[in-house]
């Protein structure tokens, strides 16, 4: 089960991924989960984005499919 705060750092990779400091320890355990991954940019920076489970976590949530 996530907590609250790894809940809402999962939203926020789906809704503005640029926007998350990598450093959020709720970041390591959707990591680990493999809910989300990082995915290298061309200026060498990394940026959080979500996997299929990471999304589908965020559909059962939500309710949208």
């Amino acid at each position: 089960m996530l907590s609250p705060h790894e809940f809402a750092t999962l939203m926020l990779v789906k809704s503005a991924p640029e926007q998350i400091d990598l450093n959020r320890e709720e970041l390591d355990t959707l990591l680990e989960r493999q809910l989300i991954a990082l995915e290298e940019l061309a200026s060498g920076a990394q940026r959080p984005r979500l996997t299929r489970d990471g999304d589908s976590v965020l559909r059962a949530i939500t309710g949208k499919h």
